[in-house]
């Protein structure tokens, strides 16, 4: 520390040796104020060494002290033979000093000096004069090489000058209208305590300020923090600011949340370094979703003496950006291009207290293909960007003062095209226009695109030709800028060399075997493997006895996965292959072999059996039919209303016939209880079987003409008998006039009386 100090004090010996007094040989003389400190300097004209050296008083030679018994009362600097000797407080006293080398030898003396003690007057002339602070003198760092003094003037004084003064001689340019001025340090003594104080000036007065003693050398003053940012990691706060100087700090820290805006919390921590020029602090324990005011001021601790700088600005800091936008959207085709419409829900009102920012980026935009690179920007909740067809990945991030939300990403595939034709041409190592760019991807299993490149405006055949590979199917764009948007005019696939396929259809399996015909399946060949432009498959099938026989073969399309094989013959082996089809030639053959069933004669007796069935069938349908019909739609009775006449005999010459009338009596009952139905139902009966006898009786009459008496009473009774039957009829058909019901109808009977 010693050899740190060596230049500084070689200045001050200069400047204080030029403001003493000489006072007779070799004496000087030194001014100094009661209660205040001062430091007195002596040289030798010897080497000092390791040696002990003493202060004494030229009176009597009184022994004040020595380097040993007070280390920190001198500063010693061997090199050029100087000793500063520090006394603090100082009473009213006027002596000469001087300092000698206690050497066993020999003892050598250093040049005498006198020191004179006087009163401080505040004020000198007049009593207008406002005193102002005292001075406070630091650096700004450990490593800074000038001190800043500053005090602080009370009151509106016109035409104040101030006057800087120490307590050792220096020499200042005073006289300035400033509260702060700037000091080289090789100016001042830094490693011992000086006084320092104001003298102001304003018109014929002037007054001082009260003095201020400090080790300037350990007296270090940040200037207040500044470029403050904060970051939320769960629930602790990062600060981070520009670091005064390149070592660890302290910090204290005030704090308080939205529900808490009267009183402050408090934290005194470490501030590390992170990176080489930014101090970093930690508060811990707070809540995320809450927004703080913060401020901060920190100190330096390579010193002593550090004085806290002045307090930053309060600082908002906003809530976390806990979760990712959580983004909706909608695509319109164009001619083209894509238009795509992004939206997404507003972030908590905590989250916002100093603003928010959304930014979005693209993948076609950020490597300026084909229009020139942009990122978007909007405070919205909404934005709208134009994409060409091919596939883009859209991310959405939200950012505040605390920090960025996490990443949200929109991924749009490319736009699917109905027939998709092979390129004809391709502009690929091509120079190209400055609005327009490639793109071409590598199709996988799915046909999706994968390992995009693209090519803008120069030629690049070399890497073209590194990154495009034989035999590798492609997706080609052409795109172009076209008013600021991109724009496809040009969509196609591509092989850079066709070769034929290395590998046969896949899954290739016959079922459904008939007499004739067998069903085939497969699976398409792997895109990889297909190694080209598939234009159809190859079947054939031959007989598997049949050794000299040429296969038959016809082709399919190559987007075929099934066919049915026919016109075979019944109960043969047949033996089927498939092979793809490119425009090079045919790949390897996938193969399967088939049995057609045999021809089998007709069961006569099974398809008998089948008839009788039928038969049977139809017979009980038929029955349960009509069953069913009866009930439904049941028959309408037609009443039977029995026609009576009378049995005259057709000539006289009938009654003289003979009969043999055996007895015979006749009644008719006819009881009240009888409905009309019934007796008319009984003289239908009675009527018919009448008719039948009287017919009968009439023939054996008419061909025995010679009966017996007894046969004509017989007569004459049934004539009676037919009389009487005729007059009950009579009544029986007025009384069929009546209502009749019968199996549930209703039917009106008129009858023809006359």
């Amino acid at each position: 520390m010693v050899d740190v100090f060596v230049s500084k004090q070689l200045g001050l010996v200069l400047i204080i040796t030029a403001q003493m007094i000489f006072i007779g040989q070799g004496h000087e003389q030194v001014n100094g104020f009661i209660g205040s400190s001062i430091t007195l300097q002596f040289t030798f004209n010897v080497n000092i060494t390791n040696t002990r050296i003493g202060v004494y008083f030229v009176e009597k030679h009184t022994k004040i002290n020595d380097n040993v018994d007070c280390s920190s009362c001198f500063d010693i600097y061997p090199h050029n033979s100087t000793v500063f000797y520090h006394i603090t407080n100082l009473t009213k006293q006027n002596k000469v000093y001087y300092a000698s080398l206690l050497r066993s030898e020999l003892v050598i003396d250093s040049n005498k000096v006198r020191l004179i003690v006087q009163e401080e007057t505040k004020s000198t002339t007049g009593s207008a004069c406002e005193p102002p602070s005292s001075p406070l003198c630091f650096r700004r760092n450990s490593s800074e090489t000038i001190y800043k003094c500053e005090w602080n003037q009370t009151g509106n004084q016109a035409d104040v000058t101030y006057d800087l003064h120490f307590n050792f001689a220096i020499d200042l340019k005073n006289n300035f209208k400033e509260t702060s001025i700037d000091i080289l340090a090789e100016q001042l003594i830094t490693e011992r305590i000086t006084e320092s104080w104001v003298e102001v000036h304003t018109g014929n007065s002037s007054c001082r300020s009260p003095r201020r003693s400090a080790v300037l050398g350990q007296t270090v003053k940040f200037d207040p923090p500044n470029n403050i940012t904060v970051t939320w990691i769960q629930n602790s706060l990062i600060l981070k600011w520009s670091a005064a100087e390149k070592f660890p700090a302290l910090a204290e820290i005030w704090f308080r949340n939205e529900d808490h805006t009267e009183t402050w919390d408090k934290a005194i921590t470490n501030a590390t370094l992170s990176g080489a020029s930014t101090y970093q602090a930690i508060i811990r324990n707070l809540l995320k979703n809450s927004f703080y005011q913060v401020q901060i001021r920190h100190q330096c601790k390579q010193v002593k003496e550090p004085l806290w700088s002045n307090w930053s600005q309060v600082v908002i800091v906003p809530a976390e950006l806990e979760h990712k936008p959580n983004v909706r959207w909608k695509e319109q085709l164009l001619d083209g291009k894509r238009k795509v419409i992004l939206s997404w829900e507003s972030v908590p009102k905590a989250a916002s207290v100093r603003g928010i920012r959304f930014t979005l980026n693209d993948t076609q935009s950020s490597r300026g293909c084909p229009c020139k690179k942009k990122i978007h920007t909007t405070n919205s909740t909404h934005y709208t960007m134009y994409v060409s067809n091919s596939a883009v990945n859209i991310s959405v991030i939200a950012t505040n003062a605390a920090g960025s939300s996490p990443l949200a990403s929109v991924q749009l595939p490319a736009v699917q095209m109905k027939d998709l034709k092979v390129c004809n041409k391709t502009l690929l190592g091509e120079k190209l226009e400055k609005s327009m760019c490639l793109e071409w991807y590598e199709l996988d299993e799915d046909s999706v695109p994968t390992n995009g490149s693209f090519q803008s405006r120069k030629r690049e055949k070399a890497r073209i030709n590194e990154t495009v590979q034989d035999h590798i199917r492609y997706l080609y764009f052409e795109q172009r800028c076209h008013k600021g948007k991109p724009q496809t005019v040009k969509t196609c696939f591509f092989y850079k060399e066709e070769g034929a396929p290395n590998k046969e259809p896949q899954d290739f399996r016959a079922f459904g075997e008939m007499h004739t015909s067998v069903n085939l399946s497969w699976k398409a060949i792997p895109l990889k493997n297909q190694r080209g432009v598939l234009t159809h498959y190859n079947l054939c099938w031959v007989k598997s006895n049949s050794q000299d026989v040429p296969p038959e073969c016809r082709n399919i399309s190559a987007s075929e996965t099934k066919h049915r094989l026919d016109k075979l013959t019944p109960g043969t082996k047949y033996s089927i292959s498939l092979t793809g089809v490119t425009r090079v030639g045919k790949g390897p053959e996938a193969t399967v072999t088939v049995n057609t069933k045999p021809e089998k004669p007709v069961n006569v007796w099974l398809s008998f059996g089948l008839l009788i069935i039928f038969f049977l069938v139809s017979i009980m349908c038929t029955f349960v039919f009509k069953r069913i019909k009866n009930k439904l739609f049941p028959p309408v009775p037609r009443p039977f209303i029995p026609n009576f006449t009378s049995h005259q005999p057709e000539t006289p010459v009938t009654a003289e016939h003979k009969e043999e009338v055996h007895d015979l009596m006749l009644q008719q009952l006819h009881p009240e209880s009888r409905t009309v139905c019934e007796e008319t139902e009984e003289v239908t009966v009675l009527g018919g079987q009448w008719d039948d006898r009287s017919g009968e009786d009439m023939k054996n009459d008419n061909s025995d003409s010679g009966g017996s008496d007894e046969e004509s009473l017989s007569a004459d009774t049934l004539k009676t008998t037919s009389e009487r039957e005729g007059t009950d009829l009579e009544q029986m058909d007025s009384e069929l006039a009546i209502l009749i019901y019968r199996n549930g109808l209703v039917f009106d009977v008129k009858t023809d009386s006359s």
